[in-house]
């Protein structure tokens, strides 16, 4: 009998009403939805032309501890081991007010290039730190590279591999363009110095205030990151237009000054 009475109770409770409303009668009206485009993360620069945008991250160290170890003599027929470094794994980019930091006018000058050509450059070895520019070259030269403190870029331009001259031409317009650099001299005009007998390369020197140029022919300035058969450029900072002084190697900014992991 208590079943029984439970089942009427079920009846009548799932009981309902049928909802009646007229064909043009609408309760909610529906907007349709319009469409807009994603807002770039902080990180994102977009694209020049059919190419990212190079950023900073674009500089990393390319050491690898996948790379074989090397074996080189010295003068005094002394065997010396060079280790690779781990990379982005285990290393910053070089720190400024304690963020990671590269001049500027290296990332301003590869993407006005980049802009002006419709063609990707390509950054063979930007940021290096101690232990890979060791591997890198193991001249007594490279052991005060710019490359340590983020003050120095070796690239080459996709499909303008052989015709190096019209990206140095490019960074001379980027001078003269420039509203900051219009008036003053000092950058615009860029001076070649004469090849010296210690010079590593036969391809004068090519500055101005702030920026070098060297240009490596497919012959020269081969380096465990310049393993390519192509000419290739180098640019250096000389002047910190910010600090309002000129850029050197410290050790101290090339040991002390990266975070490492």
């Amino acid at each position: 009998m208590e079943e029984a009475e439970q089942e009427k109770l079920r009846a009548l409770n799932h009981q309902g009403e049928y909802i009646i409303r007229q064909a043009s009668e609408k309760r909610v009206v529906l907007i349709t939805p319009e469409y807009r485009s994603r807002a770039l993360y902080p990180w994102e620069g977009g694209l020049i032309g059919d190419h990212s945008r190079i950023s900073k991250d674009f500089f990393r160290c390319k050491g690898s501890i996948l790379n074989p170890y090397l074996v080189v003599n010295d003068k005094a027929g002394q065997k010396n081991h060079f280790h690779d470094c781990g990379g982005r794994d285990k290393h910053s980019l070089p720190l400024r007010n304690g963020k990671e930091f590269v001049y500027p006018v290296l990332i301003d000058l590869l993407n006005y290039i980049q802009g002006k050509t419709g063609k990707k450059v390509i950054i063979t070895s930007g940021h290096r730190c101690p232990q890979h520019n060791s591997y890198v070259d193991q001249s007594i030269v490279n052991q005060s590279s710019k490359h340590m403190v983020g003050a120095a870029v070796d690239f080459y331009v996709q499909g303008l591999e052989q015709r190096p001259e019209i990206v140095i031409d490019l960074i001379r317009q980027y001078y003269k363009e420039n509203p900051f650099y219009q008036g003053k001299k000092e950058f615009e005009q860029f001076l070649t110095m004469q090849k010296s007998d210690t010079s590593p390369t036969i391809t004068p020197l090519i500055y101005n205030r702030e920026v070098s140029i060297r240009l490596y022919k497919k012959n020269e300035g081969r380096n465990f990151d310049n393993r390519h058969n192509y000419p290739y450029l180098t640019l250096m900072v000389r002047y910190d237009r910010d600090e309002k002084k000129g850029v050197v190697y410290t050790w101290h900014d090339a040991e002390r000054n990266i975070l490492r992991y």
